[in-house]
């Protein structure tokens, strides 16, 4: 089972706990009650309370196949329905790759389709790496299955030797055992800055 697999059933039973937890605080913190005093919330905010249920905060931590650590955070998660992906907004996912190297990843939105073994973050997606490599782009397709995606427009970045540019970039390994790269395609350009790798 994969970990966004593991993430929506952990939702489907922390949504359920969580309403029992507040239901629980009512009673054993309740004083004298006024019946005639007004609910502190409005009727509509009550409404979409119910309508779109959401999880405050998750935390997922978990391991590729290949022994990869993945941890993700966001900071609100809603669990979807049949003609809508689970999604999540703020998050931020770090993944530890065998070598010890660290990606992380952070963007305001991300959408979940199991059915198409896909996620999509969008919204100012950055992606950065512990060798010092920072990228910047709108929206990144990933894959469910393994640590793979691309990217649907232009990126802008930053490295050890300079500033680029590129029309699209992948992420994956190019064979199972193999080392995540990132690879840069269609109007490739490059800054070359000789004082940052003094530095």
């Amino acid at each position: 089972m994969d970990g966004y697999s593991r993430m929506v059933q952990l939702l489907k039973v922390l949504l359920p706990l969580a309403a029992l937890a507040l239901l629980s605080t009512v009673f054993l913190l309740s004083r004298s009650v006024d019946p005639n005093a007004t609910i502190p919330f409005a009727e509509q905010d009550m409404a979409d309370r119910m309508r779109d249920q959401q999880v405050t905060k998750p935390y997922f931590s978990g391991t590729t196949a290949k022994g990869e650590e993945v941890l993700v955070t966001a900071l609100i998660a809603r669990p979807g329905g049949p003609n809508s992906p689970a999604e999540a907004t703020e998050l931020d996912a770090q993944i530890t790759l065998v070598d010890g190297k660290i990606i992380r990843l952070t963007s305001d939105l991300g959408k979940v389709a199991l059915d198409q073994d896909m996620a999509v973050f969008s919204g100012d997606v950055r992606i950065t790496s512990t060798d010092g490599t920072e990228i910047r782009t709108e929206v990144l397709n990933t894959a469910l299955s393994g640590i793979k995606g691309s990217t649907s427009g232009t990126i802008t970045g930053t490295g050890p030797i300079g500033d680029f540019t590129a029309g699209n970039m992948e992420m994956g390994a190019k064979n199972d055992d193999g080392p995540i790269h990132m690879v840069f395609k269609n109007g490739v350009k490059l800054v070359y800055d000789p004082q940052k790798q003094e530095r």
